[in-house]
C-alpha cells in the first residue's frame, strides 16, 4: 500500500506524522518552518538544508529518503514548442523505418 502525502504547508503536518513519512518529494520552500517540517526525522540535516535552497523554483525538486539511496534533485521538463518538436521528431524517424 502507498500513502501519498501532499500539502503546501508542510509544516501544518503533526511531527510525528512527518517522522513516519519514509520517502519525500519536496520542492522549493521559502518559509523556514516548512523547511524544518520537511526535514523532520531525516539524518544529515544540515546537508540537506543546503539542497533544498539550491533547489529552482518551479523546475526542480528533491526526491530523498528511505526510497533512494542518496538525495536526487529532479528538473521537470518544459511543454513548450521545443518539447512538442523533440516528441515529434523520434517518432516521424521511427516511423520511416517501420514502413521500410
Amino acid at each position: 500500500m502507498t500513502l501519498l502525502v501532499v500539502d503546501q504547508r508542510p509544516s501544518g503536518i503533526d511531527d510525528e506524522v512527518m517522522s513516519q513519512l519514509g520517502t519525500r518529494i519536496t520542492g522549493w520552500l521559502g518559509d523556514e518552518d516548512d523547511i524544518r517540517a520537511v526535514l523532520t526525522g531525516l539524518a544529515g540535516r544540515d546537508q540537506l538544508r543546503g539542497m533544498l535552497a539550491r533547489l529552482q523554483e518551479k523546475e526542480e525538486v528533491l526526491l530523498l529518503g528511505w526510497g533512494v539511496k542518496m538525495p536526487i534533485p529532479v528538473r521537470s521538463r518544459r511543454y513548450d514548442e521545443t518539447f512538442y518538436e523533440e516528441m515529434k521528431g523520434p517518432q516521424s524517424q521511427h516511423s520511416a523505418i517501420f514502413r521500410g
